[in-house]
Formats: structure tokens, sequence, C-alpha cells
């Protein structure tokens, strides 16, 4: 719960304020070129993928709990830093700071590895990503409404206390967590890559998560105007933005429960195909009310995918190099996140707001023929290892 509480404060904080991004260039800053705040949302994310790989080798150098306490210092050094600016060049430092010193979803992950192994390890990681799905869940309404209270650079200086919360409990909490074995035999299919997942190569599993971070991703930037193009209202479109979301939090441990004996690779495929489904079906809605079967499946397809994966990184894990392995995948969810942004923003204006959920699509359909014909042609070697 420590850790969790960690990247859950963390995440409302890095997640609440970016929609406001516009706002906080025009009304505080006197910025007025609106390209600008496209370059604000990606600032953060291509400082994270470049570090992460560099801070996942010094968790394993250093240790887990001192990467964790590092990322939520990071953090907080980047809000206060945000708080005090007074040109669109500090902010922008800010942002840099923000990205190159936080991470701590990778740091947390990593963290937890060094107590938790195997299938209990993927049951953890379900639970961080719920906190970022509630995160992404709450901070928009939370922070529409502190905005309307607050000025937003004042109020990142509010929100630096909440990581420096977050690493004094750290601090004050047990300096070291004993590895806990796994209760319960595990058969020897666990062990089998086909099945479980087990000693699926990193680079494979670094492509997955680029291509089902890019196939969910692209969709977030326009989704809410093309909400509004179908007719909702800003409220509706806030809260059919945050649906898929919702279904990851109502559906995950039930899903946990019941795919147990289903291979994690399989889990994983049926995810994407989900997927595949879910955004043509925005693509065409006529209306708002027609966008939610697809916003549904959407959460259901994002639950599978997530559930697949976490079992598939936690079965190829070796524990000495866990915060390399965690630094590696958070860089591939950001530079999936940052191609998915850029690609969003290229394609919406010439070829219309509905074009990101057919590219959301193809990612999906090419990410699920690489995790199916991939094995075919490498089981064996993986076997013999």
């Amino acid at each position: 719960m420590l850790v969790l509480f960690c990247h859950f404060t963390a995440a409302l904080a890095a997640l609440g304020m970016p929609p406001f991004f516009g706002f906080i260039l025009a009304d505080s800053l006197g910025v007025s070129a609106g390209f600008l705040v496209g370059w604000s949302y990606v600032v953060p994310p291509v400082c994270t993928a470049l570090t992460s790989p560099w801070w996942g080798r010094f968790a394993d150098r250093f240790g887990k709990r001192v990467s964790l306490l590092r990322a939520q210092l990071g953090l907080a050094l980047g809000f206060g830093l945000a708080s005090l600016a007074d040109s669109l060049w500090i902010f922008m430092l800010a942002l840099v700071v923000q990205g190159v010193f936080g991470g701590t979803f990778a740091a947390s992950n990593a963290y937890l590895s060094t107590f938790v192994r195997g299938e209990a390890l993927a049951r953890y990681l379900n639970l961080m990503q719920g906190s970022a799905r509630a995160a992404m869940v709450v901070a928009p309404a939370l922070f529409g409404f502190l905005v309307m209270q607050v000025d937003p650079l004042t109020l990142y200086g509010y929100l630096a206390l909440v990581p420096l919360l977050a690493a004094l409990i750290l601090w004050c909490g047990p300096a070291t967590l004993q590895p806990r074995a796994e209760v319960g035999p595990r058969s020897a299919r666990d062990d089998t890559p086909s099945t479980r997942g087990g000693q699926w190569p990193c680079g494979l599993i670094y492509g997955l998560q680029f291509g089902f971070s890019f196939c969910t991703v692209v969709t977030f930037p326009y989704f809410v105007s093309f909400a509004q193009e179908t007719g909702a209202s800003t409220l509706q479109a806030g809260l059919l933005f945050s649906l898929p979301h919702l279904v990851y939090l109502l559906l995950v441990w039930a899903t946990v429960r019941l795919t147990e004996p289903v291979p994690a690779v399989h889990i994983f495929a049926v995810g994407l195909g989900l997927l595949v489904l879910a955004m043509p079906v925005q693509a065409v809605a006529a209306d708002w009310v027609q966008l939610i079967p697809g916003r549904v499946v959407m959460g259901g397809g994002m639950t599978l995918c997530f559930i697949g994966l976490h079992r598939l990184v936690s079965n190829s894990l070796v524990s000495q190099y866990s915060g390399r392995l965690f630094g590696s995948l958070d860089s591939g969810a950001k530079w999936g996140g940052v191609a998915a942004g850029l690609i969003a923003g290229s394609v919406s204006v010439p070829l219309g707001l509905a074009a990101p959920f057919w590219f959301g699509a193809a990612s999906a359909a090419v990410t699920l023929l690489a995790l199916l014909v991939w094995p075919r042609n490498s089981m064996a070697t993986l076997a013999k290892e």
C-alpha cells in the first residue's frame, strides 16, 4: 500500500495539470502560440523515454528504494520549479526536470519486484495500473475544480508537497523488504513461453508495450473534440473519455481470477483483438450514444492487455535486473505515447478527428500479428533455452 500511495499521488499530480497547459501558457505566462501547448505535452514523456533505461540501471546498482525516492523528489523539484515560472523557458525547464528526474511508475514497479515474484508481482502490477487508471478518472474533474479556485502556477507549488509527502512516508517506512516466495506450486507449463509467458525476450515485450501504448494513446488528444462533434456536451465527453478506465477498475480483479488458467500470451492477444474491434466502432459513431459500446469494448481490451502484459513481464523478470527491465518498458510506453501524440496531431486536421481511431486499430492489428507470428518462428529456440 505504501508503494501504491506513492504512485497514485505522483500520477494524480502528473496527469492532472497537462489538460490545463493551454490556460497556463495563455493566462499565466502570456504565450499565445497554440503549437506550444502540444510541445508542452510532449516534453515530459520524451525526457522520461530517454532517461528511463538509465534510471533503471541506476536502480539495479544503487537500490530500488533509492530510485523511488529519487523519482518522488524529482517530481517535487519539477513541480516546485513550475510554480516559480515567470516565462515560457522556465516552465519548459520545469517540464524537462519533471520528465528527466521523474519516472515514478517504473521506479515503483522495480521496487515492488524486490519483495514479490511471479503471479504475485503480476497482481501488484495490475493494482499499480489501477492506480494510474483511477488517477486518469479523478484528475480531470479534481484539477478542473482546483484551477477555478487557485492560479495554476500557484497550484503547482501545492502539488510539489504531494511527492514530498510520499517521499517522506517512503523514507520513514521499512528500509528493506525481504523477497517473498510465491505461495502454491507452479506447474511445469507455467515456465514455458507459450503459457504463462515465461522468459519472453525483453525486446519482444518492449515492442508489445510500444504497440499497445500507441494504440490507446493515439485516441486521447482529440477525443473530447471528436465526442463533441457527435453531439456530446463537455461533461458527457469527459465521462466518455473516462469510461474505458472505469471499465478497467470495475473488471480487472474478476478478470484476473477468470483468466488464471489462460496463457498470458492468449490474454494479451484477445485484448488486442478487442481493441481492433473497438476503434472502428467509435470512428463511425453517428452520435455520442453510439460511442458508449466502443468505449466499453475498449476498456475490456485494455484490461486484458494489461493483465497479459503484466504476466509476461513478471514471468520474464530477472530480479537483479528488474530496474533495467521496468525502465526499458516505461521508455517503450512513453515512446509509444509520443509517437501517438505526433501522429494524432498530424492526421486529425487533414483526415478528420476520426482518423486517430483508424490508426489505433491498425496499430493493434500489427501488434497482434507480430504476437501471433513471432512465437511460430522462435518457440523451438526458446524451448531449448
